[in-house]
């Protein structure tokens, strides 16, 4: 990501207003004017009635963008949706009231005006194949709350790929109201920071969310998150900022990538060239927002500013956010009484393992630095105890009954086996394989700990969850299998109607254990 250096422009203070000039004696009392003094004086006289009628007159019917007091103070790690597991369930910070960035959801293509996740999954394939809705629904009830990020460094942001105003809104209102989110984030990167008729349709349809919301007396938390030098935003960073305040959005602050400068940073560790990276942003702030004479709380520009570091290794080769900078960088933050701490990301906070060889190449999985017992959530989330707004309570913990012709997965067996990811209900709850498995303990045995534990819980069977069926064909398709036959790869069989196909020579090994065991089964459903 290749970022310029912005110019440093000093601090202009705007010139005060006047009052019009008082009528006084002179030293020649009673001297006729000339006809140029009068026609100067009145020139004079405009201009003071006019700035005395016209400022006010701004400054009453522009709204602040930021409210006079700070919002919470919150800590939020992004989750790459695409990247996890289904087994992989996100982690908080210290768990007091996080929240989790569920990132990212782009238009399908740079000419289809429709949310995807990452453009692998429709909100529907999301919710089918990554039980999305459901873990979704999990993490709430673990008193988490959830945030969507809207863009990132790949694929297409939905302002660009939707032509119309209209159509980003229906764009973004099926994500909010799918998932009930009420703080979103704007990750701003590459193209969609450069096009401007993007950022116009972004801000209108934005705005015209908020009011929405506030008509239906809520409210819709708006963070744009943009990449950052050591010497601040680039320009087009502080235009996007611009763009979405003058198009009457209400920002809840600007989220700084303290990641990835890619420049010689003459020997300072990270934490250091984010440190300077803030202190710069947080002036250029400051100044844009008295230019666009928008009041900022009392705590000033460091009230509505977020943090992300890139924890372990950056995309930089040189670049290492290690430890010691994360609880450097937080110490800043609480100082500062900064109003977010993110990070990327949630997936990656972990010691790679010892099969992975070379930890300076980037990782989805893990930070590349050795951390021993500690996180970067643990760290970063200190002192970062508050929520943003979350429309979805938290629901009520009813879980349905497990019932073979309602249940969205097969209901766990102790006989059957399963491979890793492969999903079964059990107790009115989703759980997920972390590995191949067959026998106890029960998934939601309470004596297993999370290490040991097989299955990772996923989240409750919902009133809305689909039946789990297997595909049939017709009666004569293939020949019924027969315990004693052998088969050869390729063969085709069926039992009850559900057809099968042999991966290897195999005997006397019922297709059906095929299902859950995707592994080890030499047999594999036909779908």
């Amino acid at each position: 990501m290749s970022r310029r250096k912005n110019d440093a422009g000093e601090d202009v203070q705007p010139a005060e207003s006047g009052a019009a000039p008082r009528k006084r004696s002179g030293r020649h009392p009673g001297k006729r004017l000339s006809p140029w003094r009068v026609l100067l004086g009145i020139a004079v006289a405009t201009v003071v009635v006019a700035s005395a009628v016209t400022v006010p007159w701004y400054l009453t019917q522009r709204d602040a963008a930021v409210a006079e007091t700070a919002g919470p103070q919150w800590f939020g790690g992004y989750f790459d949706v695409t990247a996890a597991d289904v087994s992989m369930s996100p982690t908080t910070g210290d768990g007091n009231d996080d929240t989790v960035v569920l990132g990212f959801v782009v238009a399908a293509s740079a000419q289809r005006c429709a949310p995807t996740w990452g453009t692998y999954y429709t909100l529907a394939e999301a919710g089918q194949q990554l039980d999305l809705d459901r873990r979704i629904d999990g993490i709430r009830r673990e008193g988490a709350h959830v945030a969507v990020s809207f863009g990132g460094a790949l694929n297409t942001e939905l302002a660009v790929a939707c032509d119309t105003t209209s159509s980003l809104m229906q764009a973004y209102s099926r994500v909010l109201e799918r998932y009930s989110v009420t703080t979103i984030d704007l990750d701003l990167e590459g193209a969609a920071l450069l096009d401007t008729a993007a950022a116009d349709r972004r801000a209108t349809a934005i705005s015209a969310l908020q009011r929405q919301h506030e008509a239906r007396g809520g409210a819709l938390d708006v963070w744009v998150t943009l990449p950052t030098a050591t010497t601040g935003l680039t320009d087009a960073g502080l235009d996007a900022v611009r763009r979405l305040l003058e198009g009457g959005v209400t920002l809840a602050g600007v989220n700084v990538m303290t990641m990835d400068y890619g420049t010689d940073l003459g020997g300072a560790t990270m934490a250091e060239a984010s440190i300077q990276a803030l202190n710069e942003v947080h002036d250029q702030l400051t100044q844009l927002y008295r230019n666009q004479r928008i009041a900022l709380p009392a705590a000033g520009a460091w009230a509505v500013m977020g943090a992300t570091p890139m924890i372990g290794q950056n995309d930089v080769r040189d670049e290492v956010f290690t430890l010691a900078d994360a609880t450097e960088l937080s110490d800043f933050a609480q100082q500062r009484d900064l109003a977010r701490m993110s990070m990327w990301s949630i997936n990656r906070d972990r010691t790679c393992g010892p099969n992975y060889p070379d930890v300076s190449a980037v990782s989805d999985s893990c930070s590349g630095v050795e951390q021993g017992t500690q996180t970067f959530a643990g760290i970063l989330s200190t002192g970062f105890d508050e929520s943003p707004s979350d429309a979805a309570a938290t629901p009520a913990a009813t879980p349905m009954p497990d019932d073979p012709e309602t249940s969205p997965y097969p209901i766990w067996s102790e006989d059957a086996p399963y491979s890793h990811g492969v999903r079964v209900v059990w107790h009115g709850y989703v759980y997920a394989a972390k590995w191949w498995v067959s026998g106890g303990p029960e998934p939601d045995d309470p004596t297993q700990t999370a290490d040991a534990t097989s299955w990772v819980l996923v989240g409750p069977v919902l009133a809305e969850d689909r039946p789990f069926a297997l595909p049939t064909v017709a009666d004569g398709t293939y020949p019924e299998w027969n315990v004693g036959t052998v088969y050869r790869k390729g063969t085709r069989v069926v039992v009850d109607g559900v057809p099968f196909e042999a991966k290897w020579w195999t005997q006397s090994e019922d297709p059906m254990d095929g299902v859950t065991d995707r592994d080890r089964s030499p047999w594999e459903v036909l779908e």
